[in-house]
């Protein structure tokens, strides 16, 4: 089974957690564009596991190897293929749970689905782990925004009840605390966080966060109304993302608190710009880049795959059982979730760009 996602610049993924490998496809990128690799390996770390107590164990190199596309550094026209190797699945953590469905995970829909005909080993191709070709193509496209001076930023806006400041929603800073080991904004909630994290794994329990991204440089008047809004395509990718549960655009549903005359855009002149003193709308109106940042945030619901005992039913028998997860699992997946956040809205962005560029 494969998944494609794109209009002008497509990506398609192949492959499960447990499978030999897991493989993407990227056809779109220009003939002749320098692929700078360490950028990319560097957001496939900060998406890997295996980095600290809270995160799953499970340790891959999560090298791509590159099939086609990209010659000595340089795209060649061709759609760019790349691989990535699965070398430390252990499936039989997951051989109690054939006919046992886990609290919150896909297996019961899936079994319906396909009529018992799925390995979910890992989570099959509804894990997590699907984000790694996601987080290679996404950041090919950031280099491709990054030339034209488009920027994206992201980091953990809360952890459970703790919360992080907020980016300023005006101005185009994207810095995160290079001083803690969190993508965060506040060193001091940043280590509280850390702190909830490893106190929840633990426990053998799990916490949710919310991550804000923010996205900066874009022209005015990307996208279009209703159905192909900016936001109706950018929630469409964030959804793509195994955990993401809600996305909220600008001030979000916090808007609602408020009169119009509190969340207006008003506006102003910036030199010989047009921008506006606020952004509760999240540089998006009526569906169009309005020249402002691009802010959005995503919600991501806690773990499901936990150590503490629950309750589920065996398909077989017809039994209410108890049911204790084995493997390795993250008690907190909103750190690994931010690179991924960013890919996904770089190849979103760039779609979108391309969009503009083929319509003059």
């Amino acid at each position: 089974m494969s998944f494609i996602l794109g209009n002008n610049v497509k990506m398609e993924v192949t492959g499960a957690s447990h499978a030999p490998k897991i493989t993407v496809k990227l056809c779109g990128i220009p003939k002749g564009v320098n692929i700078d690799m360490f950028e990319i390996e560097e957001l496939l770390l900060r998406r890997a596991g295996g980095n600290a107590t809270y995160t799953t164990k499970r340790k891959e190199t999560d090298k791509p190897v590159i099939v086609a596309g990209i010659v000595d550094g340089v795209t060649n026209g061709n759609p760019i293929e790349a691989e990535f190797i699965n070398s430390n699945q252990r499936s039989q953590d997951y051989n109690n749970l054939k006919f046992v469905p886990r609290p919150s995970h896909a297996d019961y829909a899936a079994y319906i689905k396909y009529k018992g005909d799925i390995d979910l080993a890992g989570g099959g191709f509804f894990s997590g782990r699907m984000t790694l070709p996601m987080c290679f193509a996404g950041a090919i496209c950031r280099q491709m925004l990054e030339e034209k001076g488009i920027l994206i930023g992201a980091h953990i806006a809360s952890a459970g009840n703790i919360e992080d400041d907020r980016y300023d929603p005006v101005d185009a800073d994207l810095e995160i605390n290079a001083d803690c080991n969190l993508p965060v904004l506040n060193k001091e909630q940043g280590e509280k966080m850390e702190e909830l994290m490893i106190k929840t794994a633990e426990e053998g329990d799990s916490i949710g966060g919310v991550i804000e991204c923010k996205i900066t440089g874009l022209p005015t008047g990307l996208g279009d109304p209703i159905y192909d809004s900016v936001e109706s395509k950018l929630s469409y990718g964030m959804f793509g993302i195994p955990a993401v549960k809600g996305i909220e655009f600008g001030a979000g549903f916090d808007i609602t608190k408020h009169y119009g005359s509190e969340m207006n855009d008003s506006f102003k002149l910036d030199g010989e710009n047009v921008v506006t003193t606020t952004n509760n709308s999240g540089g998006i109106q009526g569906g169009l880049t309005n020249g402002m940042p691009v802010v959005f945030r995503v919600a991501i619901k806690p773990t499901p795959s936990i150590y503490k005992e629950q309750r589920s039913v065996d398909l077989v028998s017809k039994e209410e059982v108890p049911l204790q997860i084995k493997g390795r699992h993250d008690s907190c997946i909103v750190p690994r979730a931010v690179p991924c956040v960013e890919a996904m809205a770089a190849l979103i962005m760039y779609d979108i760009l391309l969009d503009e560029q083929n319509n003059l």
